[in-house]
């Protein structure tokens, strides 16, 4: 049985572990903190005990599903995995430094795969003995209900990797969007800068908070307005992501608005502080 290893207890890895551990695969999830390690089981744990409420799995299946999640530390507990997928904060020299160290740690066939919403897939691939072997695969948040993954071929990622890729996420029953390498990919490409422009249009006084997320999701049939979405994302994310657009493209349509320069600096991060957009007390 594949053995998956999860570098990140945060939102994206939990969910990714989730969605693995119920493809009965068999599940390691790291993180720097054994605290954060417990949380992200909890959480788990109660997602898939919706399911159980709803009768779309047992109780019996849930402890099957994290039975096969363990959690460790070190890293270096990696060295079994086949696949490892890094699910750390958007941030390049940590992901590459990652990178590195996954590289020395994994055993020579393993795959490694990284979550990013926006990095360079090659950049990454370029700092491993392995640039064959390195491939993206961008989930959605949530991850248990968002149904693409974005898989992302480097310069150098090979045939073999990228269809073993393909299939991977396939069997997590997700469907598969392949994206070139440039900055954004496809989704955050498209739908940060338009996040950023609802935030250009609240900065000039177009609307309100309440009234720009209305028209949007009662004028264009979005699920969320995206005031909202960039407080569930979090507005740190969505900074860092127009700053890879705008230095990737270089083109001025892709600069972060002022107001959410702000509004990072003042901490004020969306759900995850408790105050973005909107508050979260």
């Amino acid at each position: 049985m594949l053995k998956i290893g999860v570098v990140g207890a945060g939102k994206m890895g939990c969910g990714i572990a989730h969605v693995s551990s119920l493809a009965e695969y068999n599940v390691l999830l790291f993180d720097v903190s054994e605290t954060q390690l417990k949380n992200g089981l909890a959480k788990i744990r109660k997602n898939l005990q919706r399911q159980v409420v709803k009768n779309v799995m047992t109780d019996a299946a849930l402890e099957a599903a994290v039975g096969r999640i363990e959690t460790t530390i070190d890293l270096h507990d990696f060295s079994d995995c086949d696949v490892i997928i890094e699910a750390v904060p958007e941030i390049e020299d940590l992901k590459l430094e990652l990178f590195r160290q996954l590289d020395a740690i994994a055993a020579p066939e393993t795959i490694l795969t990284s979550n990013t919403s926006s990095i360079s897939i090659t950049r990454l691939a370029a700092v491993t003995r392995r640039p064959d072997q390195v491939v993206g695969m961008h989930f959605m948040n949530p991850v248990p209900r968002m149904q693409v993954v974005e898989v992302i071929r480097s310069l150098t990622t090979s045939d073999r990797v990228f269809a073993a890729t393909v299939e991977l996420a396939k069997s997590l029953g997700k469907e598969v969007a392949v994206a070139q390498d440039y900055p954004g990919f496809i989704v955050n490409r498209i739908l940060i800068p338009m996040l950023n422009e609802a935030m250009f249009a609240l900065f000039e006084g177009v609307g309100s908070v309440e009234d720009i997320d209305k028209a949007l999701t009662l004028g264009a049939g979005q699920p969320m307005g995206p005031l909202t979405l960039a407080d569930f994302i979090g507005l740190d994310t969505v900074l860092a992501i127009m700053n890879v657009l705008q230095g990737g493209y270089g083109d001025p349509k892709y600069r972060p608005c002022p107001l959410l320069i702000t509004m990072v600096a003042a901490g004020r991060l969306g759900q995850k502080s408790g105050q973005g957009f909107y508050s979260y007390n």
